[in-house]
């Protein structure tokens, strides 16, 4: 299945959701995580619901949708391959490999991780294919 795209910053939301639990997400930990104001949640929250990704109740807590959880797992799976991938295959230092994993996920295709994780494999067991 083709991962849908959707931009840096509504990934990003996703994903803050996501390591919250995914369910009763309050908006002020989403702000205070992302460094950003309670009206720019509420705006990037809104179009997450337009999208049906997340469900809020009014004035109540956020959780992640069926979908909202499928994309968000994709998104921080991303991240993960790619962070070892910087680290233990191009031996990038832990923080500069965590920001750049994190810049390169949003843009990353589904295909192309799925080549980064082959090569890790092949790599790891001394196969070079």
């Amino acid at each position: 299945m083709k991962t849908k795209r959707y931009s840096e910053s509504l990934e990003n939301y996703l994903e803050t959701i996501y390591m919250f639990g995914g369910e009763d997400v309050k908006s002020i930990d989403i702000a205070n995580h992302l460094k950003v104001s309670r009206a720019s949640v509420n705006n990037a929250i809104n179009s997450l619901i337009e999208k049906k990704l997340v469900s809020k109740e009014l004035y109540g807590n956020i959780t992640l949708t069926e979908e909202g959880v499928e994309v968000s797992k994709k998104i921080l799976d991303k991240h993960e391959l790619l962070k070892a991938f910087l680290i233990d295959i191009l031996h990038v230092n832990p923080e500069q490999a965590e920001n750049e994993a994190c810049g390169i996920e949003h843009v990353i295709s589904d295909f192309t991780a799925n080549q980064i994780k082959k090569l890790m494999k092949q790599l790891k067991n001394g196969s070079h294919k």
